[in-house]
């Protein structure tokens, strides 16, 4: 993957510049950010969702199971 080095971010800072005009570049940097903390605390949110179905899986595997008879001997 080829990184980006200062002189293609000055190319797409200019670039940006002149789409979006220097009043405007600071609501859109602020909006990215609202975006990326929005999306930080969804992933968040699955991740934790994640961890207590696992939690639960375990507690249920962990369980012995109670729904047969208590001897599988045929009683005579």
């Amino acid at each position: 993957m080829m990184g980006l080095g200062m002189q293609e971010m000055i190319v797409i800072f200019l670039i940006v510049l002149l789409l979006f005009g220097a009043k405007r570049i600071p609501d859109l940097a602020r909006g990215i950010g609202k975006g990326m903390g929005e999306f930080n605390k969804a992933k968040q949110e699955f991740e934790r969702e994640i961890r207590m179905g696992e939690d639960e899986g375990k507690k249920s595997w962990d369980r012995p199971a109670t729904a047969g008879p208590e001897s599988t001997e045929p009683s005579h």
